[in-house]
């Protein structure tokens, strides 16, 4: 890691979390040494407000661009794991290969967001950049720190791909396996299977969790983001001709 005055120090990773694209850094230092930067809000931005954004494009070290915010609430997916990030900061300040987890600043220089990926075909900037919301950023740094990782809660299924269900005629998600150990192979959820002839014999296909919509991976994954390890809920299935409910208990992700 770089300061400012461009002393560098070895860096160990406190802990990350892919499914939101941030990591945690710890270095040796004297804490008179260090000028934190100050953390605002991202629940209150407006669009137009004006944004700075700092990183190292092309190795380029502390580069200052600046634009304003294009959009809010934006969904990305994660690099890492292709689960949606919500809520994500929509800006047009050039951001490039190499701004990933530097800073998003308002216009007194409070922390808004961390600049995570840009839109664009040709690789470079395209006046579309992302930046994960402050206020999203806390609480997960909150957990790492505390913790060492993240508690996600999950339902303990892996489930085929959107065009796949599609194919099929139904609107839902289709498990496709639910382990025994897991919340829901202990809840009963039924996997997708080959009989004897070896002919497939579909799964569950989640229609709604705790009565809201679920058509595809992005709307479980949302859904999920908004509940706690130790939760109760209700998953509404189609398994054959009949919808069935079954009580599933969230459990940690491992």
């Amino acid at each position: 890691v770089t300061l400012g005055d461009q002393s560098v120090y070895e860096a160990q990773v406190v802990g990350y979390d892919e499914d939101k694209d941030v990591a945690v850094l710890h270095i040796d230092v004297e804490n008179e040494d260090l000028r934190p930067l100050s953390v605002g809000s991202s629940g209150d931005l407006l669009v137009g407000q004006k944004v700075y954004a700092i990183g190292n494009p092309f190795g380029l070290d502390h580069t200052l661009t600046t634009g304003v915010i294009s959009g809010l609430r934006r969904e990305i997916s994660s690099a890492a794991t292709g689960r949606p990030i919500q809520d994500v900061i929509q800006t047009d300040a050039a951001i490039n290969p190499g701004n990933s987890g530097g800073p998003l600043l308002d216009s007194s220089g409070n922390l808004i967001g961390i600049n995570t990926a840009i839109y664009s075909p040709s690789g470079a900037s395209s006046g579309v950049g992302f930046a994960i919301p402050a206020d999203t950023v806390s609480g997960i740094v909150d957990q790492i720190v505390r913790f060492g990782k993240v508690t996600r809660p999950v339902l303990g299924i892996s489930f085929a791909p959107e065009q796949a269900v599609e194919q099929l005629g139904v609107q839902g998600v289709l498990v496709l396996d639910a382990p025994r150990g897991g919340p829901a192979g202990k809840a009963g959820l039924r996997p997708t299977t080959r009989d004897d002839y070896g002919r497939l014999v579909l799964g569950d296909v989640i229609t709604s969790i705790n009565g809201q919509r679920v058509k595809n991976g992005s709307d479980l994954y949302k859904i999920l983001d908004r509940c706690k390890v130790g939760d109760e809920v209700t998953v509404e299935v189609l398994r054959g001709n009949s919808s069935v409910k079954v009580p599933i208990i969230l459990e940690a992700k491992d």
